[in-house]
């Protein structure tokens, strides 16, 4: 079992070079990170190379977004560069490591997640087994939106297909060193889009709908992240999100528990759930809904994390 430390979450910024230097906290594998960001060859938001991952990110106020470079100095220990010739600036740096934080879950004090899970019969071998992991979270609202829109009731590898589609038709692209990395599009990308252009990329005519619908709140400010997360209950939260066309409880949950952050959120109809409870159970049939809510009780409020580590058991 992995035991959390007493390292310290910090970063220092080199003025010459723009280099930053993020220190992790102790409870964190970027082997696991790594691994997770690295399970779709049809990935086109991030890249994975030599144990080293590329990300656009938008850092400061009317600039092009920056490519970073995010590498392992040691264990325990994150360097953040700029790959295209510029170095990162102060406010930059500071941006991204913001987030970074975010991404990975590093501002999270996961003690009582594993303190839970050494006690439980089922989550002990999987803590045990993937120490370190934290949940990969899409920190942009639209984008964490229209990624569980467009997996709504596909396999995995359609939904990427799918996104790859959406965000290389209306994304920002960027050329770097014979590669080509994306930028996730913008609400207002997509919602002067009609439903007909949606389809060519294979949408079905509901899904196309509910993406333009979302983009158009977000695009208005009716949706809005800061006032999903003032929600006074994870309940409230939810419910604002079911409320929206194209989004039921699966969606909601996924959003709450990858973007919102919400530790207790969890998708209980997703099937890759229901598969990893089916082998860790070591069942023939899947379990139930209600199987799943028993299960899941004593783990409260850890749901979203322990789905986490059920899915990666998969893989």
């Amino acid at each position: 079992m992995i035991t959390p430390g007493k390292r310290t979450q910090d970063f220092g910024f080199d003025p010459e070079s723009g280099v930053v230097t993020m220190t992790l906290p102790a409870s964190f594998s970027y082997s696991e990170a790594l691994h997770y960001l690295s399970r779709s060859p049809l990935e086109c938001l991030h890249l994975v190379e030599d144990r080293r991952i590329y990300k656009l990110l938008e850092l400061e106020p009317l600039e092009e977004p920056v490519l970073i470079e995010i590498s392992e100095q040691e264990q325990g220990c994150l360097l953040l560069r700029s790959v295209e010739g510029k170095p990162l600036s102060p406010s930059a740096g500071q941006a991204a490591v913001s987030y970074i934080q975010e991404w990975f879950d590093l501002k999270r004090d996961v003690t009582p997640f594993y303190v839970m899970a050494e006690r439980d019969p089922l989550l002990s071998k999987l803590a045990e087994d993937y120490a370190g992991l934290r949940i990969i979270g899409v920190p942009d609202l639209f984008e964490a939106l229209s990624w569980a829109v467009v997996g709504q009731q596909v396999n995995l590898t359609f939904a990427y297909t799918m996104k790859k589609r959406l965000v290389e038709s209306y994304g920002l692209r960027k050329e770097w060193n014979g590669r080509t990395l994306w930028r996730f599009p913008k609400p207002a990308d997509i919602a002067s889009l009609t439903v007909e252009e949606l389809r060519q990329l294979q949408l079905t005519t509901k899904k196309a709908e509910f993406l333009i619908g979302i983009a158009k709140l977000m695009d208005s400010g009716d949706l809005t992240k800061e006032a999903l997360a003032s929600a006074a209950t994870s309940q409230e939260a939810e419910r604002q999100l079911t409320s929206i066309r194209g989004i039921g409880p699966w969606t909601a949950n996924y959003v709450m528990m990858r973007c919102m952050r919400d530790t207790s959120a969890f998708p209980i109809g997703d099937a890759g759930l229901q598969n990893a409870l089916k082998a860790s159970l070591q069942r023939t049939e899947k379990p139930s809904a209600d199987e799943i809510r028993a299960i899941f009780e004593p783990w409260h409020p850890w749901e979203a994390y322990a789905v986490f580590y059920l899915w990666r058991s998969l893989s």
